[in-house]
């Protein structure tokens, strides 16, 4: 639904000229950092779909159960092909997760079902106890004066419209949400490696965690995600089948558990206190993005800039640009997106948080606006201009927070984010030609 707009061929940052870089400054090892197919078919936009269309079909036969084994792989390949190109708008942690996710699945699926089901509960392990230890690492103060959802509610990428009956809640009750937190992520977790009634426990407190999030927060298929894994916490692994290949798939699972505890101590330990032989070991396997580390919202945003772009056509009247999901007009209510993750309005909430000059991506996407790239103003709401671009763009940076009754958001005067830009000899470049 959004490949064309953001990789494609007139997408933001299409990757077709992302693999021509890399063949010109990496020659053969392109293909070890940026794994895809696309290298063999080429990245235009039909192959961009083709390869969309394989891990649809893989998905589907995984559900039917047909050829799993090989679903499997086709799905965990597809998905990789994109992720690999698809930067800044793939390189996202429930991304990694769910590569992960695909490499333990494949066990699942094989003739050893049960080293499957307990690569699943080390994953969840992993993802939660180190969502919990990040937040207290990073030495955060509101994390650890416990009042750190008094700012998540409002400040995170795509809040739904519980987050803000959240936000109402007296103080006590939200600092007493945070320490709830914290415990279920840096505790429950370790329930999981105890007799099957306290594994059960924990599966049902951390389900509840996701469910509390995936209400006032919209996070893609990352909790639905993380409810999967916690699906093998249920009941003990099936029992082996008879194979030739029961060695080989325990070296492997094994070499997976290893290289995924390396990935968490990397993430919790000081740099130099893991021996560097360790860190050389896991390093070939980054960019297959299948052995990952995890922690979300470590240090908590207190404050939540917005990016509202404008255009015109003389200079004197200026249109807004309207998008899908995140926050724009303030009697606009916040809006639940389901599994879908919608990329552009996500990677505006990092840009805002930074600056125009260290956003090269945003340029990218200023400048297939005023090219009047279909792909890309089909990422928003509508287009103010009617297919025909305009002539200058400029992005103003507001601060939001929720309002209240009257309306659902307030916002503070806004201050100039990018400069005013135009295109000049089919290129970006600064509007120094505004009439006064």
């Amino acid at each position: 639904m959004q490949i064309d707009g953001l990789i494609g061929a007139n997408g933001i940052t299409p990757a077709a000229e992302l693999l021509e870089v890399a063949r010109d400054r990496l020659g053969g090892w392109g293909v070890h950092y940026l794994p895809t197919v696309l290298w063999l078919t080429g990245a235009s936009d039909f192959a961009l779909n083709a390869v969309c269309a394989v891990g649809v079909t893989a998905g589907i036969a995984l559900a039917m159960s047909w050829r799993p084994g090989l679903a499997g792989v086709a799905a965990w390949l597809a998905y990789l092909s994109l992720v690999s190109v698809g930067e800044p708008f793939t390189s996202f942690q429930w991304d990694a997760l769910l590569l992960e996710a695909g490499v333990v699945g494949w066990f699942a699926a094989s003739p050893e079902p049960r080293l499957g089901v307990w690569l699943a509960r080390g994953l969840l392990l992993k993802l939660m106890f180190l969502s919990g230890a990040v937040k207290l690492l990073s030495g955060d103060s509101t994390w650890r004066d416990l009042t750190a959802l008094t700012y998540h509610w409002w400040t995170q990428p795509l809040p739904s419209p519980l987050a803000a009956f959240a936000a109402s809640a007296p103080l006590a009750v939200q600092r007493l949400a945070t320490g709830v937190t914290l415990a279920v992520e840096l505790v429950v977790p370790w329930g999981i490696l105890g007799p099957r009634r306290g594994r059960r426990a924990a599966g049902a407190l951390l389900v509840g965690l996701q469910l509390l999030i995936a209400a006032t927060g919209n996070y893609g298929f990352f909790n639905v995600l993380a409810l999967v894994l916690c699906l093998s916490l249920l009941d003990s692994p099936e029992p082996p089948r008879e194979t030739r290949l029961r060695i080989p798939l325990r070296a492997a699972a094994g070499a997976l558990a290893l290289a995924s505890l390396i990935v968490a101590l990397e993430r919790v330990t000081p740099e130099t206190s893991l021996p560097g032989v360790l860190r050389a070991a896991v390093a070939p396997l980054g960019p297959l993005r299948s052995v990952s580390s995890y922690g979300l919202f470590a240090v908590m945003t207190q404050e939540r800039p917005e990016i509202e772009l404008e255009g015109s056509a003389d200079g004197v009247t200026w249109r807004q640009y309207e998008f899908r999901w995140k926050p724009g007009a303030l009697d606009r209510a916040p809006r639940f997106t389901g599994p879908h993750m919608p990329r552009l309005d996500w990677q505006l909430w990092f840009a805002a948080l930074g600056r125009c000059e260290h956003e090269p991506w945003l340029h990218r996407f200023l400048f297939r606006v005023l090219e009047g790239s279909a792909s890309v103003t089909a990422l928003m709401a509508d287009d103010p201009f009617a297919g025909a671009p305009p002539r200058y763009l400029r992005t103003t940076l507001w601060q939001y927070r929720f309002a209240g009754r009257d309306s659902w958001w307030a916002r503070s005067e806004p201050r100039t984010y990018c400069p005013t830009v135009t295109l000049r000899d089919g290129r970006l470049a600064l509007a120094d030609d505004l009439p006064e």
